[in-house]
């Protein structure tokens, strides 16, 4: 991907954006698009701010987006935390 600061728009950087398919945990999707939904910004905007905060050892939220999340993640019972990462077996239908 390449990435070139808009010098006709400060602050801004031109991308190119590919469409991907991939596959994630049902109430983790369902977290991502109400916070999505709930700041005005596509799912895609948020992974790329998420990826991009990770990227560099930094937290993506602030505390009130924290907040926001844990209300989420009751609502939608997801249950999963960090430490479940990369350990997690799809149940076979």
């Amino acid at each position: 991907m390449s990435i070139n600061q808009d010098k006709n728009n400060a602050g801004s950087f031109t991308v190119e954006r590919v469409q991907s398919g991939f596959r994630i945990e049902k109430r983790l999707l369902k977290v991502l698009k109400a916070l999505a939904e709930y700041h005005d910004i596509s799912l895609g905007d948020l992974i790329e701010g998420i990826v991009l905060h990770a990227f560099e050892g930094k937290c993506a939220f602030g505390e009130q987006n924290l907040a926001l999340i844990e209300d989420l993640k009751k609502i939608y019972a997801l249950d999963l935390t960090a430490d479940a990462s990369h350990q997690l077996v799809e149940v076979e239908k």
